[in-house]
């Protein structure tokens, strides 16, 4: 009987045990020590201290990655200056956080109920704290959920409870070590059409854009392929968006940091680190009404103001245009005649709508009957779909009255929008269309034209054979003649399937001659492995560049096919804008607008040139890079590996902004493609990731390496294949070197002097060495690079060792020897050397 009590009480607190793991009550307080965990041990709650203080917090934080990340703060603004205090259910049913002597209150959750000593709070594994009314565990009083801090996770409502008029909003912290709330707030409104804000205290800086079906127009990412499947809700009950994270094995969060962004964060478990998914605003085009009113924001446009005008508006200020201030926004054009018979609509396809704060809705209208209803009210200046999902016919309607603002484009995502026009601009775009059919005519009428060109070389084959059959007599120059056929055939194909692709300009060799004085030395401003650049002037007065290409480059038709369309359909402020090509004969010629000041190259290795880039001016060229690479490896349309990144193929235009150019060796990735292994390894020595060199295998870490190597050249002011005294192979060796012995800053270019902020130095080197570690798994992304290069206060890895810092080299050794070379990778075989 004695054993079977004992037996029993064992079992008894056993269960106590299990069941209270994750659960507060009257009689289980938590004190500062202890640590509540969620069912499935993904949650933890407890006492903690941010970093540099000693203050104490309760929060939420995740009990499976290892770095400490708190996603909930109870008492933000009331900090804990002891240990001595407990978190508990007292018997009005509140969660209280108190002295140990119930002599002070620090927090509580001042919800009112009846005494009831069944009370309990339990921490799920979803990370929300709930306050539960006895023990009915599907009737709640309060919860975390409905307070959040700074961070939503999967599966929270943010937004609003009509019943109860709870707006869940998320605030940053103050600052890394501080969690009370801090300047910047993301909200939801719901005036006119929902959409959601980012605040600095009551100014508005970005702007989600309205819901489409898939997301918010402004959030181009979020698609029915993207990491989080987003929901929203609009009844009489609530409106509310909620994010679920596709693959529920992966920890993800959206954040309002201190330093006012809104980004996605994934924990990457390999490298047991927080790796930057998604952030806003990242460019000037994300800043609230940047174009002011009725004008429109591309982030695309190259070397021009970012601001245009919505069609039939001019600039309401023409000398603030000139100086690249927009805010002032724009007016109706002189002469305009609006809510006149013939009336219309302009399409601008793929932008984040105007701000729906001065808007209607109607979801019974399909798009048609939303135009008619939009022509109707004289007040009415736009319309769209409410919900693109769902079709023209059902998709709703959203009809913008007043002033419309904070447009801007994307190269994918958003929605059509239509802007209301009166008459005469309705005939302009109308005209703009038809010319286009016009001048694309011939890609109708070209194709009974290819097909006589193809019996035209089959006939061509035919006659040499014949030829051929009975004799060699002339055989040589019907064979050029043939070959020259054939040359001629190539070219018109490849035209006119650039043509096709593509709306560019086909410049004739003689105006290229002509803008270039016949090629003149004069004009030439450089000479890389696949061909000369020359600066022109045509008869316009637009100054261009004309890369023309060697017959020997190595680079054919397929690469120069490749340029050209790959360049053409990349619209990016940081990269180089391609305006027309040539074909002659064998000549072939790219035309890109004129960038004054040359390569990267010709600044940063030029003693007396480096001067004029200052420490600011060479930070604000890295960050142009990432955008740049950000965007061929993320934003566009197609993930695009450039594969020979380096100094001389970035150019700088007259403000020193940087633009990435050469595309001629550039891949592109389709659909879920991340790496891909080549036979022909082709680049640069010195910029080359290991595994593309050594394997050819390239990837978009490829250029995460080679971008490594650009920001310690752009530090430093030397070349990475330069030889270095201090026991080193090359710039990487002798970083690391410096590096491993906290003297990194020696490395500093020296015309910098002193005037450069030594912690803005430290970061660029730690992502740049963190770029070129030796495994490609090692290497953060370009949206890692990003976030690590906006957050100071971001925690960053230590970096492995990088990749070649052999220390030995032994230029005359044989590599066909037994013995071989030892250390220098620069006795690889590499099927082409572009020495550049």
């Amino acid at each position: 009987m004695y054993q079977e009590r004992v037996i029993s009480l064992s079992i008894f607190l056993l269960f106590q045990i299990c069941t209270s793991i994750d659960t507060i009550t009257l009689t289980q307080p938590l004190q500062d020590g202890d640590i509540l965990v969620s069912s499935g041990e993904t949650f933890a709650l407890g006492f903690f201290s941010p970093a540099n203080t000693t203050n104490r917090y309760v929060g939420i934080w995740y009990n499976k990655v290892s770095e400490q990340t708190v996603v909930w703060v109870a008492n933000r603004d009331n900090p804990i200056t002891n240990t001595s205090c407990i978190l508990s259910v007292d018997e009005t049913g509140n969660l209280v956080l108190q002295e140990n002597d119930h002599s002070f209150v620090h927090w509580s959750t001042n919800v009112s109920g009846l005494a009831n000593r069944s009370y309990s709070a339990q921490l799920l594994d979803s990370g929300n704290l709930v306050l539960f009314q006895g023990v009915n565990k599907e009737i709640y009083s309060w919860q975390s959920f409905d307070h959040p801090s700074n961070t939503l996770l999967p599966g929270m409502k943010f937004g609003l409870d009509r019943k109860t008029g709870l707006n869940r909003v998320v605030t940053s912290w103050k600052s890394s070590d501080n969690p009370g709330v801090g300047d910047y707030s993301y909200k939801m409104e719901y005036v006119g059409s929902t959409q959601l804000f980012l605040y600095k205290r009551t100014t508005r800086i970005w702007r989600t854009g309205s819901w489409t079906g898939f997301g918010m127009s402004g959030v181009p990412e979020l698609t029915p392929n993207y990491i989080v499947n987003a929901s929203y809700i609009n009844n009489n009950d609530e409106v509310v968006l909620i994010y679920n994270i596709r693959n529920s094995s992966i920890f993800s969060r959206l954040v309002v940091t201190e330093l006012g962004t809104v980004v996605r964060l994934t924990w990457n478990e390999a490298d047991r680190k927080w790796i930057g998914f998604w952030s806003a605003p990242k460019d000037q085009c994300d800043g609230y009404n940047h174009c002011g009113p009725f004008g429109v924001c591309d982030p695309y446009t190259s070397g021009t103001f970012e601001c245009a005008c919505l069609p039939g508006y001019e600039p309401r200020s023409q000398q603030d245009w000139f100086l690249r201030d927009g805010s002032k926004g724009c007016k109706s054009k002189v002469g305009t005649q609006m809510c006149k018979v013939g009336d219309g609509f302009v399409e601008l396809a793929r932008v984040k709508v105007p701000d729906t704060s001065m808007t209607r809705v109607n979801m019974s209208l399909g798009l048609e009957a939303c135009e008619e209803l939009c022509l109707r009210s004289c007040t009415c200046m736009g319309y769209a779909s409410a919900d693109i999902t769902k079709g023209a016919e059902d998709g709703g309607c959203i009809t913008w009255h007043g002033d419309m603002i904070d447009t801007r484009t994307f190269s994918d995502g958003g929605q059509s929008f239509y802007t209301r026009v009166d008459a005469n601009e309705l005939a302009k775009y109308s005209s703009k269309r038809l010319n286009k059919w016009q001048k694309n005519r011939f890609l109708v009428l070209g194709l009974p034209m290819i097909a006589a060109a193809f019996f035209l070389c089959t006939f061509l084959i035919c006659c040499y054979m014949i030829k051929k059959k009975n004799g060699k007599r002339n055989e040589g120059e019907s064979g050029f003649s043939f070959m020259n056929s054939l040359k001629t055939l190539e070219r018109s194909l490849m035209e006119k399937d650039i043509g096709k692709n593509v709306d560019l300009d086909v410049f004739d060799l003689s105006v290229i001659a002509a803008a270039t004085d016949n090629f003149s030395p004069l004009n030439k401003l450089g000479e890389g492995g696949f061909g000369s650049v020359y600066k022109g002037k045509i008869q316009n007065g637009q100054e261009i560049a004309v890369k023309r290409l060697s017959q020997s480059s190595g680079q054919g038709m397929e690469e120069f096919k490749n340029e050209v369309m790959l360049i053409a359909k990349l619209q990016h402020r940081n990269l180089v804008r391609l305006l027309g090509y040539c074909f002659h004969k064998d000549e072939k010629m790219l035309v890109y607008e004129y960038l004054p000041n040359k390569g990267l190259d010709s600044f940063i290795f030029d003693q007396e040139k480096a001067f004029l880039l200052d420490w600011k001016k060479r930070l604000q060229i890295i960050h142009g890079i990432v955008r740049g690479l950000l965007y061929l490896h993320h934003d566009s349309r197609l993930k695009i590996i450039h594969r020979d990144l380096k100094a001389s193929n970035i150019l700088l235009d007259s403000d020193l902004s940087p633009k990435i150019s050469d595309f001629g060796m550039a891949k592109i990735f389709r659909g879920d493609e991340g790496e891909t292994k080549t036979r022909r390894v082709v680049g640069t020595y010195g910029y080359m990731s290991p595994e593309y060199a050594m394997e050819g295998l390239f990837s978009i870490k490829s250029d995460v390496f080679s971008f490594g190597i650009l920001v310690l050249e752009i530090i430093s002011g030397r070349k990475n294949n330069s030889y270095y005294k201090e026991n080193s192979v090359n710039l990487i060796g002798h970083v690391w070197d410096l590096w491993k012995q906290d003297k990194v800053l020696t490395v500093v270019d020296s015309s910098l002097g002193d005037l450069f902020d030594a912690r803005e130095v430290l970061l660029c080197i730690h992502v740049g060495i963190l770029c070129v570690q030796e495994l490609a798994s090692d290497r953060p992304t370009m949206t890692g690079v990003a976030y690590m290069l906006t957050n100071q206060g971001a925690m960053l890895p230590s970096p492995n060792q990088p990749a070649f810092i052999f220390r030995q080299m032994n230029y005359g050794c044989n590599p066909a020897s037994a013995s071989g070379c030892v250390g220098s990778v620069f006795n690889e075989t590499i099927t082409i050397l572009q020495a550049r």
